[in-house]
């Protein structure tokens, strides 16, 4: 099978001038449209990293903080409840063990 139409590059002869056009048709490319393309893809993934942030911040952090706080401030409640109803004194005999065990507690329904 032969090809019908075949290239010879041979036969391709290239001017000076022609290479003074091709210089100057590359300089005067629109370099502001390929900034703003790569420009808005960086603002886009920043966006999404925001985005991804945001939903942390609301969906991990926020409840746990606001489980710990709110079990240490029941707790704080209960004690001084108890303290002005009842002749009874609270003590926490050893802080780092209660911290533990609200951390422990607040995270064991996540």
């Amino acid at each position: 099978m032969a090809i019908a139409n075949s290239y010879n590059f041979d036969d391709i002869i290239v001017t000076s001038n022609d290479y003074d056009d091709i210089l100057s048709d590359a300089g005067s490319l629109d370099t502001s449209s390929l900034g703003s393309e790569y420009g808005s893809d960086a603002e886009r993934e920043w966006q999404e990293s925001i985005q991804q942030l945001e939903l942390l911040l609301t969906m991990v952090l926020i409840p746990y903080l606001g489980k710990y706080f709110g079990r240490k401030c029941a707790y704080w409640g209960w004690a001084k409840w108890m303290e002005w109803r009842y002749p009874v004194e609270v003590t926490i005999t050893s802080k780092a063990e209660f911290r533990a065990t609200g951390m422990i507690g607040a995270a064991a329904s996540l």
